[in-house]
């Protein structure tokens, strides 16, 4: 008896641990909230590389639509910003003629779910029903959304649902449509809008129509509705039985004249297409295109929560790129307006390596954006009397200078040019294409080699200093010979002789004399920041850059005495995350994988906001999502734990270290030839 109860004990005890191991079990592709606080509420994006989707707190509510490629100017800095779009998924909902708000429901619960792309909202409203709707940003259709909407009647109740179609702020002459097409087997009904940007250089447009599933002419009764020029809407209503559930969809389309010479018709036109391929083939081709891309992975074993966070960072940067586009990404991607939707150096830099390792035919996007605005490139550098091509530091629709004044770094940070011809240079070492290289990587790389040549200032052997730039670490302003500048402008020097040669070409041979004389500077046996520099707190890693991604600096003894020094200099607040994202990297191809986990988790975890876990630029930052900070971070999980490298001859493997609490990461559809790739 008594043997028998220790046995009961020892199968309880293990019995609650189990459940408790289960309970706290973290989910690798889905992120949830339950009662969303509005007060603490960073959205969560969902976006198919063309159009994205931000979440509201709020119940039928998204915050925001922001389409990929459409600018102007409208007062900030002076410059041309990302506009929002119309919003085109906004509903007003009620039940029994009680209007639904985050007053009266109960039970809130959003959720993310990373692998099919979607974004779930349900909720209970008192004793009477139970109501769940879905958003997607639909993969197979660049410019087309879809919501998907359930009610659960738990009495019989009367629903009456309105597709709010509004003009965001900025946006003038609006323009309000509705429109009837009546078919033997469907009736299309489409609420339009357009308005002109701000200085009228744009004409954007959105269109949107319910889905029903009743047979033709059994659908509901919809009536339009005029509120005022900005606003307008269309409305149903429907009686459900208790015990019932109805479902009905929206799909709608929003497009500029930035992406189509006609987007009045071709917003309604993809409308009609989307209604009629009918919600459920909607969503399976959907499903089925995040799923070819979800192919390509990356599995850590060991570490539930890492392994989601990867997800979402994976998650991100699959969302704000779509390939076949010549569009690239913003620090912030398609979740909102920061950073005015500008391309800087953390698409070439940052976002690009990442994606061109995992799913090159995306990252061709990010080049071909770079390649099309080569000759903006080549005017910029005339202006400052320079040969070749600059690129600017923030770049949008036309690839000029879109920095606003005040900020320096738009006339001084050039180590971009360098960024943008080694990520051409990258781009063929993965894939290499020959024709490409040809085509458009070489026009790229020529020109920035080109732009060097004629930067610097020569000043005898071993002094073809670059002088008067806004360091990579940008809290160093007007400084001399800058070391990722100055590493940057080597290696894309000696990678365009290398060019050359694949193609046939006969080099300048300048280009190898300029690059064996760009100093890199010591300062007591590290590498020096600048010439002035003396210990000073760091924005971001710059020097340690020399070691990746630029490789010039190969000594290992050399590589951790500048890890060493500089991770002393950066302050606990103010940085970006990719700072920490090269320490974990660099420690990681060291060997020493419990000190870069350290470093991977201080990157992001400190900059976490509520309820999704979304990424901010800083510790304590409010402005997600930081999608460079993401490309940082999967770098140094890629190349450093999983110790993928990107050389002339393609994608090899070096050693690495993993964290010990990490027991196999593996890397699935790497490159062209969809290797997989295994550390334990």
């Amino acid at each position: 008896m008594k043997a028998r109860l220790i046995s009961l004990s020892i199968l309880l005890v293990l019995f609650l641990f189990f459940k408790k191991s289960h309970a706290q079990s973290i989910d690798p592709w889905v992120i949830s909230a339950s009662a969303p606080d509005p007060s603490n509420y960073y959205g969560e994006t969902v976006a198919n590389g063309m159009i994205g989707i931000v979440s509201s707190p709020l119940p039928f509510q998204v915050k925001d639509v922001v389409l990929a490629g459409a600018y102007d100017l409208y007062g900030r800095g002076r410059v041309s910003n990302f506009l929002k779009s119309f919003n085109l998924l906004n509903m007003h909902f009620s039940v029994d003629g009680a209007d639904i708000s985050s007053k009266n429901i109960s039970g809130m619960k959003q959720t993310l779910n990373m692998q099919r792309a979607s974004f779930n909202t349900s909720f209970s409203y008192s004793d009477k029903a139970t109501i769940s709707y879905t958003y997607y940003a639909l993969r197979q259709l660049p410019f087309t959304v879809l919501m998907d909407i359930t009610v659960q009647a738990k009495k019989d109740i009367e629903i009456t649902a309105a597709s709010v179609m509004e003009a965001p702020d900025a946006l003038r002459d609006v323009q309000n449509y509705y429109n009837e097409i009546d078919r033997p087997h469907a009736l299309i009904s489409l609420l339009t809008s357009t308005a002109k940007s701000p200085t009228g250089k744009l004409l954007m447009c959105a269109s949107n129509t319910f889905i029903f599933n009743e047979p033709r002419g059994q659908e509901p009764r919809l009536i339009h509705e005029m509120w005022d020029n900005n606003m307008h809407l269309l409305k149903f209503s429907h009686k459900i039985r208790a015990g019932e559930s109805y479902r009905f969809s929206i799909a709608g389309s929003s497009i500029t004249s930035a992406h189509d010479e006609d987007p009045l018709n071709e917003a309604e036109r993809l409308t009609i297409f989307a209604k009629l391929q009918g919600t459920q083939r909607l969503i399976e081709f959907h499903e089925k295109a995040w799923s070819d891309i979800w192919k390509t992975d990356i599995q850590v074993t060991g570490d539930e929560q890492s392994q989601q966070d990867i997800h979402s960072m994976l998650y991100h940067l699959y969302s704000f790129t779509r390939e076949g586009t010549s569009f690239s990404l913003s620090p912030m991607g398609l979740s909102g307006l920061g950073y005015n939707g500008h391309v800087f150096w953390d698409a070439d830099l940052w976002m690009f390596p990442a994606l061109l390792v995992l799913h090159p035919e995306m990252a061709k996007s990010m080049i071909e954006y770079r390649y099309e605005r080569l000759d903006a490139a080549r005017k910029n550098a005339f202006a400052h009397g320079y040969k070749g091509a600059m690129f600017p530091w923030e770049s949008a629709a036309s690839g000029v200078e879109e920095t606003p004044v005040w900020a320096l770094s738009g006339p001084f940070e050039h180590h971009i040019t360098a960024c943008v011809g080694l990520a051409a240079w990258n781009y063929y070492c993965v894939t290499q294409d020959k024709d490409w290289l040809r085509e458009k990587g070489w026009p790229i790389i020529s020109a920035t080699a080109d732009f060097w040549a004629s930067r610097v200032e020569r000043n005898g052997p071993g002094h073809y200093d670059i002088n008067n730039v806004v360091a990579a670490d940008e809290w160093a302003e007007n400084v001399d010979n800058n070391a990722f500048t100055n590493g940057a402008a080597k290696v894309l020097l000696q990678h365009a002789t290398e060019a050359a040669g694949l193609l046939g070409l006969k080099a300048d041979p300048d280009w190898a004399v300029v690059s064996e004389n760009i100093p890199i500077l010591q300062l007591n046996g590290i590498t020096r920041e600048h010439a002035k520099y003396n210990g000073e707190g760091i924005k971001q890693a710059d020097a340690n850059l020399l070691a990746y991604p630029l490789k010039l600096i190969t000594d290992p003894v050399q590589v951790k005495k500048d890890l060493a020094y500089y991770q002393t200099r950066v302050p606990n607040q103010g940085t970006p995350a990719m700072t920490q994202a090269i320490f974990a990297l660099l420690y990681a191809r060291s060997g020493q994988g419990d000190t870069a986990f350290h470093y991977f988790r201080d990157a992001y975890i400190p900059n976490l906001n509520p309820p999704f876990r979304v990424i901010a630029e800083t510790k304590g930052g409010t402005n997600p999502y930081f999608a460079t900070g993401a490309g940082g971070i999967l770098q140094a999980v890629i190349m450093g734990f999983g110790g993928l490298d990107i050389t002339p001859g393609g994608i090899v493997q070096i050693p690495s270290k993993l964290p010990s609490g990490w027991k196999k990461l593996t890397i699935t559809g790497v490159g062209e030839d969809k290797k997989n790739y295994t550390v334990q």
